[in-house]
């Protein structure tokens, strides 16, 4: 017979590392990266942090959607569609926060469209989502005419993730302020309100939230808008970083974003996630990718790598969630 004392401890060691665990995982990428020249340097983790933002923001949308039980492979699709609003918004030369409401709401239409479908009709988000994976793909490349969208240079939207000249070289752009400011709202929306609770109770058993009153469908609905929401500001970054938008962007973005929820700790299986844990995670991915490139590896190891990172991520969590029970 188990001893319920050890039962206890080793439960409270798992929740400790479940919490742990990414800062432990960014740490070891750091630290088997630090022979590398030019690695810890001032300048790469500026570059670092530029590269977190989109995965970033992106990630906090996936983490409700994961924490739900749900899932969206749309993304990257969804941010070349925005990235693609956005530029033409600027070319059109709109003011600054009518690019910025153009850009949201347009990813925001994409994910009510997911939601609708997937709570109005009940149907399962990897189907919908991959279907909509094409249509927003395919949107993008419409609205841009097969072709990139360029606009004025000097155009402040740039300056979200391009520093102006006279900024200190080592300082990060702004978007990697505007990240930690989205990540600061939705963490605490989803651990402060009862639409946070609701999305776990969802996660955790959908039957039963909807048995205790809890709107399921509504809860859905809103959550996968917000998400689009968020991919829309995500495709703006982009936009920003490229200084021009391109219906060819991000493709395979879907992967680095769940890799990101799931390293941070979420759980595919739902009930779990962290908006902490999902930044540090898009850390984690951007320092893999800055790593391999300054080693001077191939892009197809660097797909490799993430890969097995996603299925140890996942093999990890599934321990975790059996020593649970």
């Amino acid at each position: 017979m188990v001893d319920k004392s050890l039962l206890s401890n080793w439960r409270r060691s798992v929740g400790a590392l479940q919490n742990l665990g990414p800062l432990l995982g960014l740490l070891l990428v750091l630290v088997l990266f630090s022979a590398t020249p030019g690695f810890l340097t001032a300048i790469n983790f500026k570059f670092i942090l530029t590269q977190t933002v989109i995965v970033a923001i992106a990630s906090l949308g996936m983490t409700m959607i994961i924490a739900s039980g749900g899932i969206d492979l749309s993304v990257g699709s969804v941010v070349a569609f925005t990235s693609v609003c956005g530029a033409l918004a600027v070319q059109a030369d709109f003011a600054l926060p009518v690019v910025l409401l153009i850009a949201v709401s347009s990813g925001g239409m994409f994910g009510l469209i997911n939601g609708v479908i997937i709570a109005g009709f009940k149907m399962n988000p990897f189907i919908v989502t991959l279907g909509m994976m094409g249509v927003a793909r395919g949107a993008a490349k419409w609205a841009a005419g097969n072709q990139t969208v360029n606009y004025d240079p000097a155009s402040p939207v740039n300056l979200a993730m391009n520093n102006p000249i006279d900024w200190p070289l080592w300082l990060p752009p702004m978007g990697v302020l505007l990240a930690l400011l989205m990540a600061l709202i939705f963490g605490i929306i989803i651990n402060f309100t009862v639409f946070g609770r609701h999305i776990f109770a969802i996660g955790s058993n959908e039957a039963a939230a909807r048995l205790c009153g809890i709107r399921t469908r509504f809860v859905k609905i809103a959550m996968y808008s917000c998400a689009g929401l968020l991919y829309g500001l995500a495709g703006l970054m982009q936009a920003s970083r490229l200084q021009q938008g391109s219906p060819t962007v991000a493709v395979g973005l879907e992967l680095d974003v769940i890799a990101a929820v799931v390293i941070g700790g979420a759980s595919l299986s739902g009930g779990t996630g962290s908006v902490t844990g999902a930044v540090i995670g898009a850390l984690i991915m951007a320092s893999l990718r800055s790593g391999t490139q300054m080693m001077g590896w191939e892009n197809h190891v660097q797909e490799i790598i993430i890969g097995m990172v996603i299925i140890l991520a996942v093999g990890i969590d599934r321990i975790r969630h059996k020593s649970q029970f």
